[in-house]
């Protein structure tokens, strides 16, 4: 269930550094972010899809993975991801 074009530019617009930032750890954080939420309401409805509770676990420690990296070598744009994503930590 990738995002549809338009959602991913919207969200990149939103959380680029700059005007050609495409791949920066905050937008690929906010990417992850949008599609872990629907995962999880997919799995709402459909409870016994493995292989999507699978791909979500994936998509969790890959973002994870990210927000420490953020974390490691820009803690105030860690801490301002976090509060504009409503995340956690």
């Amino acid at each position: 269930m990738p995002l549809d074009k338009r959602t991913k530019d919207e969200i990149t617009v939103k959380f680029q550094l700059h005007d050609k930032d495409t791949g920066s750890a905050d937008v690929q954080i906010a990417i992850l972010t949008e599609r872990i939420i629907e995962l999880t309401e997919h799995l709402k409805v459909a409870p016994k899809d493995h292989s999507s509770r699978l791909a979500l676990l994936k998509l969790v420690g890959q973002r994870r993975k990210l927000l420490d990296y953020l974390n490691s070598t820009d803690t105030k744009r860690y801490q301002s991801l976090i509060v504009r994503l409503n995340l956690r930590k």
